[in-house]
């Protein structure tokens, strides 16, 4: 993960005003190694900013993840935030549901796609959610990866929005 200077360097290269609130908000990812929701990086903000906006915590976390410093992942609960990882290469992530641990995945599933000749590919994503070792042996954790399995068969053959 990138460490607060490396953030703040980012910020800093791309033209960004480094101010206190900056400098707090690169100190919280570059300390943290999980994932953060907004909500939470609201919370930890105004302990030492008050009258300070959601809206403006949301656009500097906007604002980070398009200057490349911070990653954005969508769990089942929302977007989460944490700094970018430090690896230089492009790679993907294995993720934790449950501890957050988050695991290179040293290939791109895009080299593998057979997507029609005429598109052309501007973004993409791709994380892979689980549980980890030590997570998976916790007994409350695969109750709960039982419900998930059952649910996300429900659907099992379809796409949303397509008949076969």
């Amino acid at each position: 993960m990138l460490t607060t200077e490396q953030i703040i360097d980012g910020m800093s290269e791309n033209g960004l005003r480094i101010t206190d609130q900056r400098k707090t908000l690169a100190k919280l990812f570059g300390e943290h190694q999980g994932y953060l929701t907004a909500k939470d990086v609201y919370e930890y903000m105004g302990k030492k900013y008050s009258g300070l906006s959601f809206d403006t915590v949301y656009r500097n976390l906007r604002v980070l993840y398009e200057l490349g410093v911070l990653e954005q992942v969508v769990f089942e609960e929302g977007i989460k935030f944490r700094a970018r990882c430090s690896e230089d290469h492009h790679h993907h992530h294995m993720i934790c549901l449950q501890c957050q641990m988050t695991y290179p995945i040293k290939f791109c599933p895009m080299q593998v796609t057979d997507g029609p000749k005429d598109f052309q590919v501007v973004q993409h994503k791709f994380e892979v959610f689980g549980y980890c070792k030590d997570c998976a042996n916790d007994d409350s954790v695969m109750k709960k990866s039982s419900l998930l399995q059952n649910h996300a068969s429900c659907g099992e053959g379809k796409l949303a929005g397509h008949d076969e």
